[in-house]
């Protein structure tokens, strides 16, 4: 997407078409499929039975969350990771390696390849589907890229560093084909049934008319050491640094070069992402759509409040507030001081929902508490409601990874598909764009640019520093 003041040197629908082009119709096997599917899905008749995965990125969220979730299905297997980070590569396989010989017995199961670039990874014909559980600034890229080599896409949160190349992932899935999954795990009913049952009693018109949302997020703390280091030699940190311009490393602006495990400081750091507004926002944002039956839209009037911190080195918002108004009426108001989790107000009564102490992980901020409830409304009887056969049923996956897994194969799309998962980040980066704006933004959804406001319609995309970004995406291939 472009803003109405700013051109790119080509349009997203020349860059569409071309990278499609490029990377489908080049060849056709004699099958009548284009060659950069991998065979190995294709059922019963294929030479495998198992999803080969590649692992891009082998921190915090790929070992505690997905890697662990995806271990459980007996149709995946790990076959190779990715990272930038020499020791993380190093322990990511033995990470993996050791849970196949506990599971099968047999310590030489399984040789995990490793790969100190990603584009490697993808030009493996072996490997099926990718999981990228990258820093946010390393979102899209690597989606479009498998996208464009074929492989099948398991992409944590937030899709994207701004809106222009959150457009640019979904229009390259769609146009693929490849089967696409958020991370966006509050929509499964493992482990959080709440969540859909909320969705359809809302859609259901338990609560009346659907007047307004609450949604609560945490927000972090300022501080961080700023003093210059070394860098490490088993880190590739320009490549780390991506797109996003050239600064001097420390430790907290990275991750912990000793616990693998830990919450990293570029969480913290508005050139690597927008803060707690992506970081859990696109959780209860994408929760919020899917009550409001909003899905493929986004805000039309939006203005906010936020405080950045004054000094130290993370930058990210702190305490905010932000008001937004859809086409359908529902106001949404998100902000740092309502509970964490998502309520919905209709003319009837109203309906909380969130994870209640239960988290992702321990270094989580916000993501549980002893005294915190998953689930209640204004009536009790709200909850117990039958829905009836005849009223609107949601797609009901059980486990977000194993929807994936179940979507590769069937050729179905996912309880999270690239374009829904684009709309919830969307939302989230206009409220952030709205909190550096000093008056009312309104936006069009289907345009994708603010109406009459030259200066808010440069935060839709960023510089992007050579050869790194999705803008060069082309150039590689050419």
């Amino acid at each position: 997407m472009m803003s109405e003041n700013e051109k790119l040197p080509y349009s997203r629908r020349d860059f569409v078409k071309t990278a499609v082009k490029s990377a489908v119709v080049t060849s056709v096997a004699m099958t009548g499929f284009p060659t950069i599917v991998p065979a190995s899905v294709f059922g019963k008749n294929a030479p495998s039975n198992k999803i080969n995965i590649g692992q891009i990125g082998c921190g915090r969220i790929a070992r505690t969350h997905d890697l662990a979730e995806t271990f459980k299905y007996d149709k995946a297997r790990i076959v190779a990771i990715a990272d930038l980070d020499g020791n993380r590569l190093k322990s990511g396989k033995q990470l993996v390696e050791g849970w196949y010989t506990k599971k099968t017995g047999n310590s030489n199961y399984i040789d995990i390849k490793t790969y100190d670039d990603y584009h490697d990874l993808l030009a493996n014909k072996d490997i099926d589907a990718v999981m990228i559980s990258t820093p946010d600034h390393w979102h899209a890229q690597p989606a479009i890229e498998a996208a464009l080599a074929g492989k099948h896409i398991y992409l944590q949160k937030p899709t994207s560093l701004t809106i222009e190349e959150g457009r640019m992932m979904s229009d390259m899935v769609r146009k693929s084909g490849v089967t696409f999954q958020l991370g966006s795990q509050q929509r499964s009913v493992n482990p959080w049934p709440q969540f859909k049952r909320a969705c359809e009693l809302v859609r259901n018109g338990r609560i009346g008319k659907l007047q307004s949302v609450q949604v609560g997020l945490p927000s972090d703390p300022a501080g961080g050491v700023a003093t210059e280091m070394p860098i490490p030699a088993n880190f590739n940190y320009d490549m780390w640094l991506g797109s996003t311009p050239y600064i001097y490393y420390t430790q907290d602006r990275v991750h912990s070069q000793t616990d693998p495990e830990s919450r990293g400081g570029w969480l913290r750091l508005e050139q690597f992402g927008a803060g707690m507004i992506t970081g859990w926002g696109v959780h209860h944002i994408d929760i919020a759509h899917w009550g409001m039956n909003t899905e493929h839209t986004g805000p039309i009037e939006i203005e906010a409040r936020a405080e950045f911190p004054k000094n130290g080195l993370w930058n990210v918002h702190g305490d905010y507030e932000v008001h937004a108004k859809y086409a359908n009426g529902v106001n949404m108001v998100m902000n740092s001081k309502n509970p964490n989790g998502v309520r919905f107000e209709g003319s009837n009564g109203w309906i909380f929902v969130s994870r209640g102490n239960v988290g992702v992980t321990s270094t989580d901020p916000g993501s549980g508490g002893k005294d915190n409830k998953a689930f209640y409304a204004s009536d009790p009887a709200i909850l117990t409601s039958k829905i009836e056969a005849n009223e609107i049923h949601l797609y009901e996956s059980p486990e977000q990874h194993g929807n994936w897994l179940d979507c590769i194969e069937s050729g179905k799309a996912t309880i999270s598909p690239a374009e829904v998962a684009h709309r919830s980040c969307s939302a989230c980066l206009v409220a952030h764009a709205a909190m550096r704006s000093p008056k009312k933004l309104y936006w069009d959804p289907n345009k994708e640019v603010f109406k009459d406001n030259a200066e808010a319609n440069k935060l839709l995309s960023r510089p992007q520093r050579y050869p790194y970004g999705t803008n060069y995406i082309l150039d590689k291939k050419s």
